[in-house]
C-alpha cells in the first residue's frame, strides 16, 4: 500500500538478523516498498546488496554533507549508477545546522553529485538544513525529491516551480511541526511522498524509539488528515507519485 521513499536499511537497528524482522514488520503494516538511501560512502555496496536479495527494495546512492571533502566519482561509478536496483542519488545536499565551518567543502560535493546526476539523468534526494538559500542557488537543472521536508513555504514554491516532489517525514506528526503542516497543506497532493528516515524521526505514537520503515503509515494518517482524503486515496496518490519520482522503479514493476 505505501512506499518509504527514504529509510537507512544498513544501520545498526538492521544489522544481523534484525533486517528480516524490519522488513517483516514493514510488510504487516502494509509498507510494501522501501528505498534505502546512503549517506555514508561506504555503505553504498551494502545497500545495493540488500536491493539485490529483496525485490522491495531499491536505493539511491549519494553521500551526506557531513561527508565534505569526499571524492563522489570514488563511489558514485558508472557501475552503481547503471545498476537497475539504483533508482536516484541521495541523499546529498547542505547541512549548515551540524556544522558551519566547511560550507566551501559542502557545496563543492553538492555540485559534484548534482552533475553526476544530470550526466545519468537521474533524480537526486536533497537534504537541506538552514540552508535554504544556498540550495535554491545550487539545485537548478535537475529533478527530484526534498527529502525529510521541514524548510520554508518560500523553498517549497521555488522547488515546485522546478519540478520538484516533497516527501513527509514523521515530523509531520510531531506536536510542535505545525508549520511543517502548514506547508505540506499547501504543497499539491501530486507533488508528495512519504518516507521514515529510519532509524531517526519515529512519528507519534513512536516517538522517541528507534524508527521502522512501518512507521511510515503513522504519517500517511496525520498527511491524509492534512489533505482531507481517505487513507486508500491517499495510498493511490503516493503511489503514483512514487513512481513519476523514480521512473526506473516503473521497469521492475
Amino acid at each position: 500500500m505505501f512506499t518509504d521513499t527514504h529509510c537507512h536499511l544498513t544501520d545498526e537497528y538492521c544489522s544481523g538478523n534484525e533486517l528480516e524482522h524490519v522488513l517483516a514488520r514493514a510488510g504487516n503494516a502494509g509498507v510494501t516498498r522501501m528505498i534505502c538511501a546512503t549517506a555514508d560512502p561506504k555503505d553504498i555496496a551494502p545497500s545495493i546488496k540488500i536491493a539485490e536479495k529483496y525485490n522491495n527494495v531499491f536505493v539511491t546512492t549519494g553521500i551526506h554533507p557531513e561527508y565534505a571533502g569526499t571524492v563522489p566519482d570514488t563511489y558514485l561509478t558508472n557501475d552503481v549508477l547503471s545498476h537497475f536496483k539504483v533508482i536516484g542519488i541521495g541523499e546529498i545536499g547542505l547541512d549548515y545546522h551540524e556544522n558551519n565551518n566547511n560550507r566551501d567543502a559542502q557545496i563543492k560535493l553538492f555540485e559534484q553529485q548534482l552533475e553526476i546526476a544530470r550526466e545519468h539523468k537521474l533524480p537526486v534526494a536533497i537534504h537541506t538544513r538552514d540552508a535554504d538559500e544556498d540550495t535554491a542557488a545550487i539545485a537548478r537543472d535537475v529533478c527530484g525529491v526534498m527529502h525529510c521536508f521541514t524548510s520554508s513555504w518560500q523553498l517549497a514554491k521555488v522547488m515546485l516551480d522546478r519540478g520538484f516532489f516533497f516527501s513527509a517525514s514523521g515530523i509531520l506528526t510531531f506536536k510542535n511541526a505545525t508549520d511543517v503542516r502548514e506547508t505540506f497543506a499547501k504543497i499539491p497532493t501530486n507533488r508528495i511522498v512519504i518516507e521514515t528516515d529510519a532509524p531517526y524521526c519515529a512519528p507519534v505514537p513512536y516517538r522517541g524509539k528507534t524508527c521502522e520503515p512501518f512507521m511510515v503509515t503513522e504519517t500517511a494518517k496525520v498527511l491524509a488528515e492534512i489533505k482531507n482524503l481517505q487513507i486508500n486515496e491517499l495510498a493511490s496518490i503516493l503511489e503514483q507519485n512514487t513512481l513519476n519520482l523514480y521512473p526506473k522503479i516503473k521497469q521492475q514493476i
